[in-house]
């Protein structure tokens, strides 16, 4: 135990590597010595070796379940590593041991963000702004979640709460401005986007989403304007030519649109959005040959893509293909019915979510049911089931639910009881 001490003030020396030196002469007399393990994979973790760092916290955690800080740290180790499941089981037993920890509530947060769990992220970032109202990436970061779970609402006045703090920061306007096209709201976005690029008028993403505003308010003139200053600023962005092409298409430059979506294609070779629109236009182009080999490369890259074979269809008839129309033909109405089926699986899923956080446990476990007769294997209603399941007491059946969850999406995970 006497060389720990002296160790911490090679640390505070910034003598990292003496630091390094003195622990693993710690460990040497003692290899299950919790503090020597700790101090080391925080020594690691401060050098970003994030994996040897996760090997001496995993350890010290073992050997002292209790260190909420050797959690912290080894959360942030799996993290900085991709790990972000363990990480997040990390975070949760750490913030068990000692909640007052409103930095790793945030870390939590987008790491249940990342995994596809904005509702969990949300929860997690309230937590942090409980002990910490002030911090205003928190607010932002509780506002994408909110923008993720589609509470357009809510987004918008952690938006606003953030700007409060920092008033005219053009990356919370732009969160803002797209909080407002999520509720439809384009004449406020346009606003927002507006007052955001007189702060960075070089940003790429503000121009788009200004452009994409203008769109939606059939504002098409500006709208090209927008979308065209967006990709000059940055060619390497695939939406801005997508975007702008499909808008060059509604104003009947058909010629303008294909340009432009060919040159979707070309940044984003793996773009069957912008390849089945290409197919389309050069459809109505009577360039047949041209749009079968646009809408086979779309369907080559999404296979589930019903309206390119619905299209490609129309295209082979065209061109006197009748075997291969009809096999298009069967295809896109077979993945049409899946698609219901899943729109099915879908709404019933957020209408458990809205029953659920309304105490109507009952009627949101009938709700994610009825989403798993829609579509069996919907790994969002068997995990929202599990979660259900749990607030209820059956806690078995729970259990398996998240088994099948994580099956299905190992990014779902069990959130800590």
């Amino acid at each position: 135990m006497l060389l720990i001490s002296p160790t911490r003030l090679l640390v505070r020396q910034n003598d990292l590597s003496g630091a390094n030196a003195e622990f693993q002469k710690a460990l040497e007399l003692d290899p299950q010595l919790p503090a020597g393990l700790f101090h080391l994979g925080v020594l690691q973790f401060e050098q970003k070796q994030f994996q040897p760092a996760e090997k001496y916290l995993a350890r010290a955690v073992e050997l002292d379940p209790q260190n909420y800080l050797a959690q912290n740290f080894l959360g942030r180790s799996l993290r900085e590593s991709g790990k972000l499941p363990d990480a997040i089981s990390a975070f949760q037993a750490s913030l068990k041991l000692q909640p007052a920890q409103p930095a790793i509530f945030n870390l939590l947060g987008l790491s249940l963000q990342r995994v596809g769990n904005p509702a969990d992220a949300a929860a997690a970032f309230r937590e942090s702004l409980r002990t910490q109202p002030q911090n205003a990436e928190t607010q932002n970061n509780l506002g994408l979640a909110l923008l993720q779970s589609g509470d357009g609402d809510g987004a918008i006045a952690a938006f606003r709460a953030a700007l409060q703090m920092h008033p005219g920061d053009p990356g919370y306007q732009g969160n803002l401005g797209a909080a407002y096209l999520q509720k439809a709201d384009y004449a406020a976005a346009t606003a927002v986007f507006r007052d955001a690029l007189a702060t960075a008028p070089n940003s790429q993403l503000l121009h788009y989403n200004l452009g994409l505003a203008l769109k939606l308010q059939d504002k098409l003139p500006e709208a090209v304007a927008e979308l065209r200053a967006a990709e000059a600023i940055d060619p390497s962005q695939p939406d801005s030519p997508y975007t702008l092409g499909v808008t060059l298409w509604q104003m009947g430059d058909a010629d303008g649109a294909i340009e432009e979506l060919t040159k979707a294609t070309r940044v984003k070779p793996d773009y069957a959005e912008a390849f089945y629109t290409l197919g389309t236009v050069l459809k109505q182009q009577s360039k047949f040959q041209e749009s079968a080999a646009a809408l086979r490369e779309a369907i080559r890259l999404q296979p589930d893509f019903a309206g390119a074979h619905t299209t490609l269809a129309s295209v082979l008839r065209q061109l006197g293909d009748a075997t291969g129309a009809a096999s298009e033909s069967r295809a896109g109405a077979e993945l049409a019915k899946q698609t219901t089926n899943l729109q099915a699986a879908l709404f019933a899923t957020n209408s458990g979510r809205r029953l659920r956080n309304a105490g109507d446990l009952t009627g949101a476990i009938s709700q994610f049911r009825a989403a798993l007769q829609s579509v069996a294997d919907y790994a969002p209603a068997h995990f929202e089931l599990a979660i259900a399941l749990r607030q209820a007491g059956k806690k078995e059946e729970a259990a398996t639910e998240f088994q099948k969850a994580t099956a299905l999406d190992p990014k779902l995970v069990a959130p800590a009881q």
